[in-house]
């Protein structure tokens, strides 16, 4: 009986994987005739964001949720990705992909000369370390390159909305792509045993360090190349802009509100949040003794409440909601 009830979940388990898989590829199948279906360049920039939000809660993921190394630094290998493409691309003359390809590989460099000293820290010590170590990198691109960074005028005659688009939904499936190969990999199960429990792993064979800088190598390259496509979306932005400590945060709350250490988390979470978000950045509220506040201005707060009631009341985000749903749902169809 036990067995036939454990195979029974199995399979559950795996028709669950295989409606989400046909889900996502009919979301992107949509998602690709979008620019056909309308040209209002409104649409396209926000589903843009969508999936760079996509793409850049997805690697934090990879660290953060499979390898459990709580990244707050993370907009670095982001800022580093578009810095690199924007100087070989604008500056040095490059194509633009390989300069989008040298963003992701800038990062992983980047990643594992920094990754060596901090994985010598651990838990918050880690993430305290991380957050600092991004930091001076967005305090020394301010000083050394304080001036905007407008596209030449070449670029600016021949900008067009659809190749961006396009790029950055290709990367976001690259992205969750690799996330479902991951945990289907014999590396994974010392990603895995170095979460669960650092010192068992070690004493079973595996080495923490060389797990923990693949995971950090995986997560930092999508980062990388979702501030190359970030510099290719923008006409004129300030460098420093791209090394701000929100594009960590942001990835951290998508992830935890769509499900910390699943597939569909951080894509749930991203799509959430940036659809919340735009739309409260045209709100507004009448408080009594403040008076008129734009939620815009308070939506960081919002996020943060909401943060919080998920880790206290949902630790597994949206995913871990869906799943209690199905089995209400399960008990009720099976009660007789």
């Amino acid at each position: 009986m036990q067995a036939t009830l454990a195979l029974g979940r199995v399979a559950s388990a795996r028709r669950g994987r295989l409606v989400g898989l046909a889900l996502i590829a009919g979301l992107v199948a949509f998602g690709a005739l979008i620019p056909q279906l309308t040209q209002q360049r409104d649409t396209l920039n926000l589903l843009f964001l969508v999936y760079l939000y996509m793409t850049l809660a997805q690697s934090w993921n990879i660290l953060g949720g499979y390898a459990g190394q709580i990244n707050l630094g993370h907009a670095a290998f982001f800022g580093v990705g578009a810095l690199t493409t924007r100087i070989l691309w604008t500056e040095e003359g490059w194509p633009f992909l390989l300069a989008f390809l040298a963003a992701g590989l800038a990062a992983v460099i980047f990643a594992l000369v920094v990754g060596a000293p901090t994985f010598r820290l651990r838990g918050v010590y880690f993430a305290i370390g991380t957050l600092a170590m991004a930091e001076a990198l967005r305090i020394t691109v301010a000083n050394l390159r304080p001036n905007i960074s407008a596209l030449p005028a070449k670029n600016i005659a021949s900008y067009d909305l659809e190749p961006r688009y396009y790029l950055v939904l290709a990367l976001a499936l690259c992205t969750a792509a690799v996330v479902y190969l991951l945990p289907r990999t014999r590396l994974s199960l010392g990603i895995l045993a170095v979460r669960e429990d650092e010192e068992a792993a070690q004493a079973s064979g595996v080495n923490p360090l060389t797990h923990k800088l693949t995971a950090f190598a995986l997560s930092s390259f999508f980062a990388g190349l979702a501030g190359g496509a970030f510099a290719f979306y923008h006409v004129s932005y300030y460098p420093s802009l791209a090394f701000s400590p929100i594009w960590t945060f942001d990835a951290v709350l998508a992830t935890f509100i769509g499900g910390l250490g699943t597939l569909f988390g951080p894509i749930l979470g991203a799509a959430f949040f940036i659809f919340v978000r735009e739309q409260l950045a045209v709100g507004a509220v009448h408080l009594p003794i403040i008076g008129t506040v734009h939620v815009r201005d308070v939506h960081q707060l919002i996020f943060g409440s909401l943060f919080i009631i998920v880790v206290l009341v949902l630790p597994g985000g949206f995913v871990e909601a869906w799943s209690r749903l199905r089995s209400i749902v399960r008990r009720l169809v099976q009660r007789p």
